[in-house]
C-alpha cells in the first residue's frame, strides 16, 4: 500500500491548521495526536515519493527491505508505547515478537545472549561472567533509575517557557545527573571487567557512539528500550505509516508525496506557513518541522531570522555518524537458511572505543562492527508476500566525507569510481558477516549498498546521518525541546527526545503537548 498523495499530480486544496514538513516517525505521531486529540487538520509534507521517513520499505527484483526499523521495543502488552500506538492507530499497526534473544553479540570468537525479560536478561549475563553478579544488579539499577527519571526530564521539554524556567530544573536534575556522563564513565565506576563492558555496551550501534563517547542516559534509554525484548511491525515497516495515516486524515488532514518544501515562513516573528520548491505558499498558523534541528535553522529558516540562543547551540552540538547499510535478498526461505530473527552484533573485540576510533579515522582500517537484521524472518507475513526468499540487513558505521567527493552527482548516477568504492565497502562487510553466517555464502542474489549519501539524498540529513543529533553529554547540556524562540514554530522527532523509533515517537508526542498542552496525551498514554 502506498501512504501519500502526488503533490505533482493532486493541488493541495482547503485550509489546515498545521503543516509537518517531513513525514518521519516525529510528523507522522505529532500529526496523528493532533488530529485524534485535538481535531486538527494537519497537512504533511514529504519530499520523498512515499511517506515514513526512515520508517519506509523499499523494494528491488522482488526483495523487500526496510530501511530504518529493525527492531522496536516496548510495543508489546504493558509495554509504554503499547497504548499510545494502540490508540493511535485504532488497532490497526499490529507486533510480531522477535525471538527471547533478541540480540546475540559476537566478541570476536566469544558469543553472549541478551535475553527477553528483566531477570532472564540478568540471569543469562550472570551466568556468564558469574564473579560481577553484583555489578550487574548495580548496573540494571542504573539502566531503571535512569529511565524513571527521563519522564520528567523530557515532559519539561513541552512545558510554556515561564513554566518551564520556574519548574525544569527540578524536573530535570535527576536525568541530568546520567545525561552528563559518559557511557564509559558510568560503567567504569561498576566493573574492571573490559569483556563486560564489552556486552553491556555492545547495542552502542543503535545510536552510532562508542562508550567513552555517549552520553549514559542515551544508552540506559537503548538498553531498557529492549530488555523486554524486540519486536517488529507485522507487515514490514511501511505498515506503521499506513496505520496511522487514516487517523490524520479522519480530521480533514493530508498526506502529501514528492512535496519539498524550501523554506518556512515567517512574518512578524511568527511562523505562517511554508514555501515549496515550485514557489507556492501554504498558509497554516502551527509549522511542526520534522526535517532535523540543523536543516530547520540551516536551511529553512532565513539565516537573519534564526535565534541567537540556536546558533550558539548549534555551534556545540554536532550530527551523528552515518550508516553504510549492505542489502542481501536470498533465493531461500529463513528456515532454510537457519535464521531465526535474532539480531547479530559482530565485533573484532570488546574494544569498542578503540575499534571505532581506528576506523573513523581510516576507512582502510579493519570495521568496528557488522549488525545483522534479518526483516523477513521477523515479519510473519513476508514469507506469504515473497515466497521462497530471505532479506538480511548489514550495518556499519561510515563517515560522510568518505563519500563527499560525489556529492554533486545524482543518486544511481554518481559515476564507476563511486561505484568501485561502494563494491569494496560491501565485500568487507559482507566478509566480516560470514564469519558467523557461513551458510550465505554463494547464496547471495541481490546485494545493493546505501552510503550517507543515499541517506542525504531521502532525508535532506547534510551529513547523512540516520540518528538526529550526537548523543554525547553535551546534547542534553543543551538540550533542546519541541518548542523554539519563534512562535508557532515547532520541532519533533529524534532531536526533541532520543534516537530511534520510540525516541522519535516521544518527540511528536512532545511537540503535540507543546502545541495544546500536556492534556492532549491523556488518552494517548492512558486511555
Amino acid at each position: 500500500m502506498s501512504v501519500g498523495v502526488s503533490y505533482k499530480q493532486k493541488p493541495i486544496k482547503g485550509q489546515f491548521d498545521a503543516i509537518a514538513i517531513g513525514s518521519g516517525m516525529g510528523a507522522l505521531t505529532a500529526a496523528a495526536i493532533l488530529a485524534k486529540c485535538a481535531d486538527k487538520r494537519v497537512l504533511v509534507l514529504e519530499r520523498h515519493y512515499t511517506a515514513g521517513g526512515l520508517t519506509h520499505s523499499f523494494t528491488r527484483l522482488g526483495y523487500e527491505w526496510d530501511v530504518g526499523v529493525h527492531y522496536v521495543g516496548e510495543v508489546g502488552p504493558g509495554g509504554a508505547l503499547h497504548q499510545p500506538f494502540t490508540y493511535l492507530t485504532d488497532g490497526r499497526l499490529t507486533w510480531a515478537p522477535l525471538p527471547d534473544v533478541y540480540d546475540r553479540i559476537h566478541l570476536g570468537d566469544r558469543t553472549y545472549d541478551l535475553v527477553r525479560g528483566r531477570e532472564c536478561f540478568l540471569a543469562t549475563l550472570k551466568d556468564a561472567f558469574p564473579n560481577e553478579a553484583s555489578v550487574l544488579d548495580r548496573y540494571v539499577a542504573l539502566v531503571e533509575d535512569c529511565r524513571r527519571a527521563s519522564g520528567a526530564f523530557f515532559m519539561s521539554k513541552s512545558l510554556p517557557s515561564a513554566m518551564s524556567r520556574v519548574v525544569g530544573p527540578s524536573l530535570r536534575a535527576a536525568y541530568l545527573e546520567s545525561a552528563t556522563r559518559t557511557t564509559a564513565d558510568v560503567l567504569g565506576s561498576l566493573t574492571q571487567n573490559r569483556e563486560l563492558i564489552g556486552v553491556l555496551t555492545a547495542q552502542y550501534g543503535n545510536f552510532g557512539l562508542p562508550p567513552s563517547e555517549s552520553s549514559f542516559a542515551v544508552h540506559a534509554g537503548i538498553v531498557g528500550h529492549f530488555m523486554e525484548g524486540g519486536f517488529f511491525p507485522i507487515g514490514g515497516a511501511g505498515a506503521i505509516a499506513e496505520a496511522l495515516a487514516p487517523t490524520i486524515e479522519a480530521a480533514g488532514g493530508a498526506i502529501y508525496v514528492s512535496a519539498e518544501v524550501e523554506s518556512i515562513l515567517i512574518e512578524d516573528g511568527r511562523a505562517c506557513g511554508v514555501r515549496m520548491a515550485d514557489g507556492r505558499e501554504l498558509r497554516a498558523p502551527i509549522v511542526i518541522s520534522n526535517a532535523g534541528v540543523g536543516n530547520t535553522f540551516g536551511k529553512l529558516v532565513a539565516p537573519d531570522l534564526v535565534p541567537a540562543e540556536l546558533v550558539d547551540a548549534l555551534s556545540v552540538l554536532r550530527p551523528s555518524t552515518g550508516y553504510m547499510c549492505l542489502y542481501l535478498g536470498l533465493k531461500n526461505t529463513d528456515d532454510d537458511l537457519g535464521l531465526t530473527g535474532t539480531n547479530l552484533w559482530i565485533f573484532p573485540d570488546e574494544n569498542h572505543d578503540e575499534n571505532f576510533a581506528r576506523f573513523r579515522d581510516d576507512p582502510e582500517a579493519p570495521l568496528p562492527f557488522v549488525y545483522a537484521s534479518f526483516p523477513s524472518a521477523k515479519d510473519p507475513t513476508f514469507r506469504a508476500r515473497h515466497p521462497g526468499r530471505a532479506t538480511i540487513d548489514l550495518l556499519t558505521a561510515a563517515r560522510y566525507d568518505w563519500f563527499e567527493p560525489w556529492a554533486g552527482s545524482r543518486w544511481k548516477k554518481r559515476g564507476a569510481d563511486y561505484e568501485a568504492l561502494k563494491a569494496r565497502f560491501s565485500e568487507r562487510i559482507l566478509e566480516m558477516a560470514l564469519t558467523k553466517l557461513p551458510q550465505l555464502r554463494g547464496r547471495i542474489d541481490v546485494q545493493e549498498l546505501s552510503t550517507p549519501l543515499t541517506t542525504r539524498h531521502f532525508t535532506t540529513h547534510p551529513h547523512g546521518e540516520l540518528c538526529g543529533l550526537d548523543h554525547t553529554p553535551d546534547r542534553f547540556a543543551h538540550s533542546l525541546g519541541p518548542r523554539t524562540p519563534i512562535r508557532g514554530l515547532y520541532l519533533t522527532g529524534q532531536d526533541v527526545a532520543l534516537v530511534g523509533v520510540g525516541g522519535a515517537f516521544t518527540g511528536g508526542a512532545l511537540a503535540a503537548a507543546a502545541i495544546e498542552g500536556p492534556g492532549v496525551l491523556r488518552n494517548v498514554l492512558w486511555t
